[in-house]
């Protein structure tokens, strides 16, 4: 309120007495909307920000920081033709900055208009990235065939994590686990050689614990997954043959992520042990929102950042209300963060009780500890594992907005989770106790 009284007063008296528009005192209120509505974006106060953008850009079409973040705020919630409009013209007023090239590539990349995403890719500095989805020129990126709307795969194991079995380049099957903190599909990087996947070159990619690694930059002909054959993916490439321990002892070939799963209304449904995916299409979403008004699940809100940060809304101990990526590949646990949420949650660690993980950039120092009571939107879960080490301390604040940890795979075990990306809504069913 104080915020909207101060704009109403300024705009008021930004009339002189000539009945024209004092440019001083019209300034002087943009300058007090951007500067409302970038704390609004930093607390991740989304829909509130746009608002107060929108103002500004209102008051001067100019102005690129109100602009981008339009564009910006468009992508969190998968807005794709909104973000690509918004950031375009922020390209326009700014063509020397990367910042919104590289959103604007991440857009194009998600409508899979790799055409158009690969030059932008190229103008930032990521070559091999770029390199490799030009080379999808003249074919459909993601193609999905198979005839029906819905396919059933079991895991081979629910835990310690989803394994399934699944085909690349039609060949035999192949243990792959299901991990929403990756983005592309990762193949080992043994069995890349045996398939004969191209190979673009290599990027340096951001892992548990901040440690740096290697990632191929490849490509694949299909994967099988049930009855549904997906040509022409792109993939990553990095040794995943090391996290069998994730597997049972299994050799693990590959890693699916929230990229695949986004072409699909995807559920993860622990509950009953498998991955149903179904064509997405607008039958299918009602047909979800339907099933899902009878059964009364959970539905929280959730925003997407680069290709495969979902974050939702969430309390850690009952502390206030914080944002969580929700990333169900950490074997074991309910939640990771960093020292900041563990002060705001009370949580002490205990001194000598260090242990090591295996992540994508190699070993990880964890230290446990016990959760009273972890949630996400009004899901409810209590008497769960966290582990500080594992969470990126470079993520919390890198995107301007606080990310106050990762929310995993012991909280979803007891649920059917399903992502709706198109209404972006996460669908948590919780399967009665008996």
């Amino acid at each position: 309120m104080r915020i909207r009284f101060f704009l109403i007063v300024v705009m008021v008296t930004a009339i002189t007495i000539e009945g024209h528009v004092d440019v001083s005192a019209r300034s002087q209120a943009g300058t007090a909307g951007l500067e409302a509505a970038d704390a609004a974006f930093k607390d991740a106060k989304f829909a509130e920000a746009e608002k107060l953008y929108a103002k500004v850009v209102a008051q001067d079409p100019k102005s690129y920081r109100a602009v981008l973040h339009l564009g910006r705020i468009a992508l969190l919630s998968n807005k794709l033709a909104e973000a690509q409009k918004w950031l375009t013209a922020a390209v326009a007023l700014n063509p020397d900055e990367t910042t919104p090239k590289a959103l604007l590539a991440e857009v194009y990349y998600r409508m899979d208009a790799f055409d158009r995403s690969a030059p932008l890719f190229a103008a930032v500095g990521r070559d091999v990235k770029s390199k490799k989805l030009a080379s999808f020129k003249n074919v459909v990126p993601y193609q999905i065939e198979g005839g029906p709307q819905v396919s059933h795969l079991k895991f081979v194991h629910t835990d310690p994590l989803p394994l399934l079995k699944v085909k690349v380049n039609g060949g035999d099957e192949v243990n792959f686990l299901i991990d929403t903190g990756g983005g592309e599909v990762l193949i080992d990087t043994e069995f890349a050689k045996k398939i004969g996947a191209a190979d673009f070159g290599v990027e340096q990619g951001t892992f548990g614990g901040d440690l740096k690694a290697d990632t191929g930059q490849g490509r694949i002909d299909s994967i099988t997954l049930g009855d549904f054959v997906v040509k022409n993916v792109p993939v990553g490439i990095l040794s995943t043959r090391r996290f069998a321990a994730a597997a049972r002892g299994k050799q693990v070939d590959g890693i699916i992520g929230t990229v695949l799963l986004y072409h699909f209304i995807s559920t993860l449904d622990y509950a009953n042990g498998e991955l149903v995916l179904r064509r997405r299409t607008k039958e299918n979403l009602r047909q979800i929102e339907q099933e899902a008004g009878a059964a009364k699940p959970v539905v929280v809100p959730f925003w997407m950042a680069g290709d495969h940060l979902m974050l939702a809304w969430g309390t850690v101990n009952k502390s206030n209300p914080v944002l969580l990526f929700v990333d169900t590949g950490a074997a074991g646990i309910g939640f990771t963060g960093p020292q900041s949420i563990l002060d705001q949650a009370g949580i002490k660690l205990a001194v000598g009780s260090e242990t090591v993980g295996t992540g994508g950039g190699g070993a990880v120092k964890m230290v446990p500890f016990n959760i009273d009571e972890l949630t996400l939107g009004e899901a409810k879960e209590r008497d769960l594992i966290g582990v500080f080490g594992p969470f990126p301390a470079s993520m919390e604040l890198k995107n301007g907005f606080r990310i106050a940890g990762l929310i995993s795979h012991q909280f979803f075990r007891p649920y059917s989770v399903t992502f709706d990306f198109d209404g972006m809504k996460i669908y948590l069913k919780r399967k009665p106790t008996t």
